[in-house]
């Protein structure tokens, strides 16, 4: 399969809110799918994880006000991730170790080493060095999809068709996402603002 580097090719789903949808509520959950709970706690230390790193750029404070939305983006890409994980059983497919490590060698070569690759993902995409081969993999996971369905992620119409494939998987999983994120939209791939909070919001520094 050839290999194209994140970068390169785009994300299908950059900048495009968190995945949820319909479900019974769990206490403490920033969103459950199938039996699979991510805690609000668990997406606040990843959240606080971009944070820190942030602080270490010399435009930080900028980036910090850009990414105003880093819970909800966050959690998309850790309900992203078991979506596709789906789709690729459904299809069939696998990600080895090795086709892993190989992506990411792809992407530090494209962009210009390491270093340049976590402050680009940190800065475009408000992902920290550590959550780095977690988003690669779904990454790599919607490349081989797309391939699978013949589809083109650079081009429009491929990205609606690996869409239209994502939503269908997704509508087929029990997914559930503390409302106070949003409420999810399954003709646009979107979520709504929702008033009815799921759990109090937290307060003081960092809070999701």
């Amino acid at each position: 399969m050839r290999r194209t580097a994140v970068l390169a090719a785009g994300v299908l789903f950059a900048g495009i809110p968190l995945l949820t949808a319909c479900g019974t509520p769990h206490q403490g959950a920033a969103a459950v799918v199938e039996e699979d709970q991510i805690s609000v706690s668990s997406l606040q230390s990843q959240v606080n994880d971009v944070r820190a790193a942030q602080a270490k750029l010399p435009n930080g404070d900028q980036l910090r006000e850009q990414s105003g939305n880093l819970s909800s983006s966050t959690l998309f890409n850790l309900v992203l991730a078991r979506v596709t994980d789906r789709a690729l059983e459904d299809a069939g497919l696998t990600i080895s170790r090795r086709e892993l490590q190989d992506y990411l060698k792809d992407n530090e070569q494209y962009i210009g080493g390491r270093k340049v690759l976590e402050t680009v993902m940190l800065q475009q995409r408000g992902v920290a060095p550590d959550q780095i081969d977690a988003y690669l993999r779904t990454d790599l996971a919607l490349n081989k999809l797309a391939e699978h369905i013949g589809a083109r992620r650079d081009s429009p119409e491929g990205q609606l068709r690996l869409g239209e494939l994502l939503t269908k998987t997704a509508k087929s999983m029990d997914i559930s996402v503390n409302p106070r994120y949003g409420k999810w939209n399954s003709t646009d791939l979107t979520i709504d603002p929702t008033a009815e909070p799921w759990l109090p919001k937290p307060t003081g520094p960092g809070a999701v």
